[in-house]
């Protein structure tokens, strides 16, 4: 059903909640998320907040069970605590949310992801495997002339959905995927995987791992000595994951993604400048998982401003109309997602080298 938020009104304030994992192998994201939202947010209450409404954050802990997140939801909603949702999560959460604030309320997802989402109401922050995967396959080939992939995945939607367009890619670009592998999420030891990976002579991981996991599959992949023979790829590794790996355990790291906190871009280097003001030098790493979050409330704001209205049904009607300049540059909406420009960057030690814009590839 349509409509606007059950208490929406101009004599309280706009009230967001922010799901993010604050534990589990993603729970390395929490504290940057949360530190960056409440800097969006008091960004967006100096512009006159949303509708001119105050921002409130009301933090949701996206790294608990299923159904605790989603009685999470349904009860903050039920007591009209809810006029947006928003935040970096798997895409397990999302699914498990959407059926719940679906037409309820607006429901901006800023994790990447496996593409596909179309639920009225849920606009779509993050990047998708096309933009990402699709282009740094072929800039791999191209440049270092990798054919041998080895795929190596978290088990659960995103991998597997990422793993399926991983597929039609390779074959579209002459690549050859030898192998995939899927794990439960939190595994701890890459043991027997790294075996498969030693015997597949593959050139090339594609990771598709998730926080800890892939801190933990660097090292132990650094360990035996891999790194002299395959280049890994993955379109999710962020600064906070670089720096757990340890700078011995990221050589020949390769990742694609719309932000890198060592982008020399104004709006990235404005982003940083605020971010450090406001929490200074020794606050929480700024890195992909926590900026998406700030342009989740930025597109919050968008869509509102675009449509003057708290309704569901005009904010997908208006949603097209949307664009702004942030941290990843000029965004527009278009079908529920946000249209961007993705970057290609090797890891260096303690942080990200990036080597260029990645082109777009329609298979």
């Amino acid at each position: 059903m349509g409509g606007v938020s059950p208490l929406a009104s101009a004599d309280r304030p706009y009230r967001v909640g922010l799901v993010i994992p604050l534990q589990g192998p993603a729970g390395i994201f929490g504290p940057s998320c949360e530190a960056v939202v409440e800097m969006a947010a008091a960004e967006v209450n100096r512009r006159d907040g949303i509708l001119g409404r105050p921002i409130d954050i009301e933090v949701i802990d996206g790294g608990a069970p299923l159904w605790q997140v989603a009685a999470d939801v349904a009860r903050v909603l039920r007591a009209g605590r809810l006029d947006a949702l928003t935040g970096w999560h798997i895409s397990s959460v999302r699914e498990t949310l959407t059926p719940i604030v679906s037409g309820r309320v607006p429901y901006v997802y800023t994790s990447l992801y496996e593409g596909g989402e179309r639920t009225p109401g849920v606009f779509c922050a993050g990047e998708i495997p096309w933009l990402q995967i699709a282009p740094g396959l072929a800039w791999l080939r191209d440049t270092l002339g990798l054919r041998r992939w080895f795929l190596v995945g978290d088990d659960y939607v995103w991998p597997h959905g990422s793993a399926a367009a991983a597929r039609l890619y390779c074959r579209e670009l002459g690549l050859e995927l030898v192998e995939e592998v899927f794990v439960p999420f939190g595994t701890g030891d890459f043991g027997p995987v790294l075996e498969r990976v030693d015997r597949s002579r593959a050139q090339a991981v594609l990771m598709l791992l998730v926080g800890q996991d892939a801190v933990l599959f660097n090292r132990q992949f650094a360990a035996r000595e891999l790194h002299d023979r395959a280049v890994r790829f993955s379109p999710l590794m962020e600064e906070n994951m670089l720096l757990a790996s340890g700078a011995d355990a990221t050589a020949g790291l390769y990742v694609a993604a719309a932000y890198f906190n060592s982008l020399a871009t104004a709006g990235a280097m404005d982003l940083m400048d605020a971010y450090v003001a406001a929490h200074g030098p020794d606050g929480p790493p700024l890195n992909n998982a926590a900026e998406s979050c700030y342009e989740g409330i930025r597109t919050l704001e968008a869509l509102h401003r675009a449509a003057d209205s708290a309704d569901v049904r005009t904010l997908l009607a208006r949603s097209d109309s949307v664009g702004y300049d942030g941290p990843r540059g000029a965004m527009s909406m278009r079908n529920g997602h946000l249209q961007q420009r993705v970057h290609l960057a090797v890891a260096e030690a303690h942080d990200f080298h990036v080597i260029g814009v990645l082109d777009p590839i329609r298979t």
